[in-house]
């Protein structure tokens, strides 16, 4: 059976740092370096990606390249006397991931476009750089689209602020399952039949563990 087009770059996206992109990554992330940190971009550089996340080349859709510091967060050594342990200078990391904080700082460029997702392009040894798809919810060409028209109803506001991204959902622990018993839903539905049979105590720590019914009831018998 034939590849298709977007199967040959996602093959050469593996491992784009050894085969034939190598140069051509070397080259662009000397020219990215001395650009600004959000960047807007005529075509997306990884298609397969752009086009599985929903972007089509037509009016409304806008890609933007976005250049994130790699790390843990800065932090000033305090002036004041403190214990080395708490300083607080080392160990800062941010609960997000780099990711996530690229698709908020082009949302907040940008604040009248919706992100509908994002993906890797690079990293070098100080930055990573993600490239955003947003969308514009006003523009007639994204009302009459069906695929896509979805993101102009107004539960979608905001989405990447509150977490409705891929990147956002898999910081919340929404895309990752080690198999049926990790998902959340099936920990939700253990939770309530815990509940029920009052196994589960919602007290503070240390609280002890409430018996159900049934103990009380054989309990009250024997007596």
């Amino acid at each position: 059976m034939a590849k298709s087009m977007y199967h040959y770059i996602a093959m050469a996206w593996k491992r784009p740092y050894d085969g034939p992109l190598a140069p051509a990554i070397k080259q662009r992330l000397i020219e990215w370096r001395r650009q600004p940190s959000i960047v807007r971009v005529e075509n997306p550089t990884r298609l397969d990606r752009a086009r599985a996340i929903g972007y089509k080349a037509k009016q409304g859709f806008i890609v933007v390249r976005v250049r994130v510091r790699k790390g843990g967060l800065r932090k000033p050594r305090p002036r004041s006397g403190r214990r080395p342990k708490r300083m607080g200078v080392y160990g800062h990391s941010p609960r997000k991931s780099l990711q996530l904080i690229a698709e908020e700082r082009a949302a907040r460029k940008y604040r009248n476009l919706e992100v509908l997702g994002s993906y890797y392009v690079g990293e070098d040894g100080l930055y990573k750089y993600f490239e955003v798809i947003l969308v514009d919810p006003h523009h007639p060409a994204i009302k009459s689209d069906p695929d896509i028209n979805w993101i102009t109803e107004p539960q979608h506001r905001g989405r990447v602020f509150r977490g409705k991204t891929a990147a956002g959902r898999r910081m919340r622990g929404l895309l990752k399952s080690r198999g049926l018993r990790g998902t959340h839903k099936y920990k939700w539905k253990k939770k309530q039949k815990e509940r029920k049979l009052r196994k589960r105590h919602e007290a503070s720590r240390g609280a002890r563990l409430i018996a159900p019914k049934e103990i009380y009831e054989e309990l009250g018998r024997e007596k």
